[in-house]
């Protein structure tokens, strides 16, 4: 299995040097929550075997608890269920944080690389996958800029 630090330097440098430049923009941020404890963002980011960061996979656990199924953020999630009773049902965190160019027309996630499978590795195997993956993320981070661009003109 090859590491993302084996994968990158195969990855032409202008894909990558757009796509650091894409993840500082405002489409790329979002508030999560903090408190006692490990943050929401903190326990993402340390969910290696599951999750590592991705922000597909975390959106797959909010909509999971929000459906109350078990999910690899739950106790988390659970953690600060007062913020999420914020948004009262999962329509609403989408709605509210302007998150649906991340859904499917059948409100399913929209992966950015294979499928929300909790049992597989989250990182990209490949060069052909990683590049995947920088093209959906991008193509979401743009989608996002222009729609919260749209609703605060």
């Amino acid at each position: 299995m090859k590491t993302l630090k084996n994968i990158s330097p195969n990855i032409p440098k202008d894909i990558l040097e757009d796509f650091r430049y894409r993840v500082y923009t405002i489409g790329n941020f979002i508030i999560f929550p903090k408190g006692n404890g490990n943050s929401l963002n903190q326990d993402r980011g340390l969910s290696w075997s599951c999750v590592k960061d991705r922000f597909d996979l975390t959106l797959e656990c909010v909509r999971l608890y929000y459906g109350n199924k078990d999910n690899p953020l739950n106790t988390t999630l659970q953690r600060y269920k007062d913020f999420f009773d914020l948004f009262v049902d999962f329509k609403g965190y989408i709605d509210f944080f302007l998150l649906q160019d991340m859904l499917t027309e059948d409100s399913k996630i929209k992966f950015l690389l294979r499928t929300g499978d909790f049992n597989e590795s989250p990182l990209p195997q490949t060069e052909s996958e990683y590049i995947q993956y920088i093209e959906n993320a991008s193509d979401f981070i743009k989608a996002r800029c222009k729609r919260i661009s749209v609703n605060l003109g």
